[in-house]
């Protein structure tokens, strides 16, 4: 049992494109003042449907079609507007490139964009949530720890989900006894459709044979792991929850997979590797008549099972950072001026691509660190290690959802949730999650976000 339905991606494309549809009619009305004829109608929706499929696709990019969290969508609207704008430049480059069409609607795109943007709003913010049901499926989450609160905070504050729960019961400070009466009462209750429940709980453990007898008394009931469900909520592990156990059980992968993959590496990254060899020219000479120093630095990594690999970055700093923060915790090195630019437009990463030729780092995986701080990280943070199960990588699930990641400095906190992330790709790791995380990624640097 899901209990966060897929289906809902599904309902918000079909409606874009019906938006897109109804948006194209209303501009043409205001252009003309007048009902366009169906003639007219169709004259335009035959390119236009061409476009509406690369529209969709840049709403794909723009994150549109991800979860509507709550910080999303407090940025809705400004998402919505920037998206319609590229849209729009994309429909006049494909007018102006093929002129086939027979259609020069410079008047008409620009009311597009305003026609548009206004109704993808309406329907993204005022109609969808009507959309779907309001009746909220009620539960029960028994469990305790900082995740179990996280997921429990989540839910009360988001309508947006079609359950809710009822109750929430605290392990760690409720006695054995207390945890099996309230959960069999709750169990017992007409209107609770499913329990919550952290398995390696011993207070769930002790619990389990007597709510299993009353729950299956029920017309409709369902029993759900507490970390299963954090993981559909957020889309990333809950540290507090899960045993090495899971770690275990989720570091296997086909075989096909990885050897695919690696093609996939080398095609990609050979073209990439050749291509950006243009601007090297112009990369050199901007960092050399900036300060004068160093073009390249090269950093020791921890590469997979641990093992160290060597990475050769454009410099982007004032000299090499090896991780040595001392007591402050962050790097003493400045960026420099050209740097900030090749941060920004992640220029200083190109030469990373010879190193996935070589096979030390992949194009999707956790980010590689440096052995300082990776040394740090793994006495202090559960389940670390994991990460050095498969390949580093130039970009990852970690790097496209987290945007809080510690640069240039310790930070435990975020590389916990960082960690998240990585056990996350750990244990859904395909080649759609890889595509996906690829396209993540050309959003985040057309938008130079988190830079």
């Amino acid at each position: 049992m899901s209990l966060v339905p897929k289906r809902e991606y599904v309902v918000l494309l079909l409606g874009d494109v019906a938006v897109f549809t109804v948006s194209l009619w209303a501009t043409l009305a205001l252009r003309y003042l007048e009902v366009p004829s169906a003639d007219l109608f169709w004259l335009h929706l035959t390119p236009f449907s061409i476009l509406f499929a690369a529209w969709a696709v840049v709403f794909f990019l723009a994150g549109l079609y991800g979860r509507h969290t709550r910080l999303f969508r407090s940025r809705l609207a400004a998402t919505i507007f920037y998206t319609q704008v590229i849209n729009v430049g994309l429909a006049a480059l494909f007018f102006f490139s093929i002129p086939a069409f027979g259609l020069a609607p410079k008047t008409i795109l620009l009311l597009y964009l305003i026609v548009s943007f206004g109704l993808v709003f309406l329907w993204r913010v005022a109609l969808y949530p009507h959309v779907r049901s309001r009746r909220r499926l009620k539960g029960v989450l028994i469990a305790s720890g900082p995740d179990a609160h996280a997921l429990a905070e989540e839910v009360a504050s988001d309508a947006r989900f079609p359950f809710a729960f009822e109750y929430v019961i605290d392990t760690a400070h409720a006695p054995s006894h207390e945890v099996i009466q309230q959960a069999c009462r709750v169990a017992e209750e007409d209107d609770v459709t499913f329990l919550v429940v952290d398995f390696s709980d011993k207070a769930v453990s002790a619990a389990l044979p007597i709510i299993y007898d009353a729950a299956f008394h029920k017309h409709r009931f369902a029993l759900l792991d507490a970390a299963s469900l954090y993981e559909e909520v957020f889309e990333r592990e809950p540290l507090s929850l899960i045993q090495y156990e899971w770690v275990l059980g989720n570091v296997s992968a086909s075989r096909v997979y990885d050897v695919v993959k690696r093609l996939l590496d080398i095609a990609c990254a050979g073209v990439g590797a050749l291509v950006s060899l243009v601007f090297y020219p112009f990369i050199m000479l901007a960092i050399k008549l900036d300060d004068g120093g160093d073009i390249f630095i090269v950093q020791q990594r921890v590469g997979r099972f641990q093992k160290p690999i060597h990475i050769v970055k454009f410099r982007s700093m004032s000299g090499n950072d090896e991780g040595d923060y001392g007591n402050s915790g962050k790097s003493k090195l400045k960026v420099t001026r050209v740097g900030y630019w090749l941060r920004t437009l992640r220029l200083d990463e190109f030469p990373q691509l010879w190193n996935v030729l070589r096979g030390d780092l992949s194009l999707v995986g956790p980010r590689p660190e440096l052995p300082v701080l990776a040394a740090q990280y793994s006495a202090r943070i559960p389940y670390y290690n994991a990460r050095y199960l498969i390949a580093p990588g130039l970009t990852g699930w970690a790097q496209v959802r987290h945007d809080r990641d510690p640069h240039h400095g310790t930070d435990m906190v975020e590389t916990k949730t960082k960690l998240s992330y990585d056990l996350y790709y750990l244990a859904h790791r395909s080649l759609l999650l890889d595509l996906f995380i690829m396209l993540q990624t050309v959003r985040i640097f057309v938008t130079a976000r988190g830079s």
